[in-house]
């Protein structure tokens, strides 16, 4: 668990190295307390309507893995379906076939049935009688196969019958679902695009790597917040308890400070506060 935290944070230690490591010539305190405040108000804009969209987002709920999960099961349940006709085919054609059978063997009974009457000794009279013998047996073993096979189109046809209706269950649910999606969708697609187009324009003026650290933590938290403030003296993610002096390096804005708990970048109330005050 360490070492995964430790990767999140890497892009983080890197931005703070990139930072401490300016010019001499440059007045460095100023220089470090301007870039990292703008860096982190930044930042805070692009989490609040990554929040926004988000928010959305859950409005649809699972949705669109009932969607999916429908549309699978009505995949499956067609396949079964075809499976099962094709199956059904393939006995009818066997039926057919001991149909033919027991004809050719019926039409061979009665043509050594006429031959027994012109025969010249017993031999041959025995081993025509034999021939019939044969036939017949032949005949009785055609009809059972065309009995198990008829027994089989009978079992097959109500499966068919069976599926048929859970798929026309299937159908229905997926259709109200998909109409229900829709309407979610036509109702915040517009706002979720502006959102989209916002936070896209806001990524641009966040350094390149600060920017992939905050992505990779916002990715693995929960909430999806990947930058917070502190509430109570503790951590607004993970809730985890911030020593005071850690929490006056983070309103001196000198670097970006991480939960050493769950990886999140904090920001100081203060800061979002004089924004806000600026803004209004």
């Amino acid at each position: 668990m360490a070492k995964k935290k430790e990767a999140e944070n890497q892009s983080v230690v890197e931005y703070n190295e990139k930072i401490t490591n300016l010019p001499e010539t440059i007045p460095q305190e100023g220089v470090e307390e301007i870039t990292i405040a703008r860096k982190l108000l930044s930042l805070y804009n692009l989490q609040q309507i990554c929040s926004q969209i988000d928010k959305i987002r859950v409005i649809r709920g699972e949705l669109p893995n009932e969607v999916r999960d429908l549309e699978d099961a009505l995949e499956g349940m067609q396949t079964r379906i075809e499976k099962h006709k094709e199956e059904l085919e393939e006995l009818q054609q066997k039926i057919v076939a001991q149909d033919v059978k027991m004809k050719e063997s019926a039409a061979l009974i009665k043509r050594y049935e006429e031959q027994q009457n012109n025969v010249r000794n017993n031999r041959e009279y025995e081993s025509l009688s034999k021939e019939i013998e044969y036939q017949k047996l032949e005949i009785q073993v055609a009809e059972k196969h065309k009995g198990k096979f008829s027994a089989e189109i009978v079992t097959k046809t109500e499966d068919i019958a069976v599926f048929e209706e859970k798929r026309k269950e299937i159908e229905e649910i997926l259709t109200q679902k998909k109409n229900e999606l829709a309407a979610i969708i036509a109702d915040t697609k517009k706002e979720e695009q502006e959102l989209i187009e916002k936070s896209n324009e806001l990524k641009k003026s966040v350094d390149h790597r600060l920017l992939s650290a905050f992505e990779r933590i916002r990715n693995n938290a929960r909430n999806g917040l990947a930058l917070v403030l502190i509430e109570r003296d503790a951590c607004g993610g993970c809730f985890s308890k911030i020593p005071p002096q850690r929490q006056l390096d983070i309103r001196l804005h000198k670097k970006i400070i991480v939960c050493e708990a769950c990886g999140r970048i904090f920001i100081d109330k203060q800061l979002v506060e004089s924004q806000n005050l600026s803004e209004a």
